[in-house]
């Protein structure tokens, strides 16, 4: 795991913080202190080609939807399907909240 080489006790505080937050609200007013508005919108866009990817979309439709780099594409396919499957959990987590919501 490549986070492991960042491990420490910042990194640890940053997502003690982040998982201090109660609601969406607090979470657009906490990265909008900690981020710029490009780092904000790098980190949606991931993970919205992440869904994209998990939907079977293409590369083009991606690009096109996204504004995403063919790049950029290419990291997240290869996170989804080598990496640590956070994108999947998160993803799966996200549209059970959503499913509930709807009962």
């Amino acid at each position: 795991m490549q986070i492991d080489k960042l491990r420490g006790k910042a990194l640890d505080q940053l997502f003690e913080a982040i998982l201090a937050l109660k609601d969406v609200e607090e979470c657009y007013r906490f990265f909008d202190d900690l981020c710029t508005m490009n780092e904000i919108q790098s980190l949606a866009q991931r993970l919205e080609v992440a869904r994209m990817l998990r939907e079977g979309m293409t590369y083009h439709k991606i690009e096109t939807e996204t504004g995403a780099s063919t790049a950029t594409i290419s990291r997240v396919k290869r996170c989804l399907n080598f990496g640590n499957d956070a994108y999947q959990m998160a993803l799966d987590r996200i549209y059970k909240k959503e499913e509930n919501k709807d009962l």
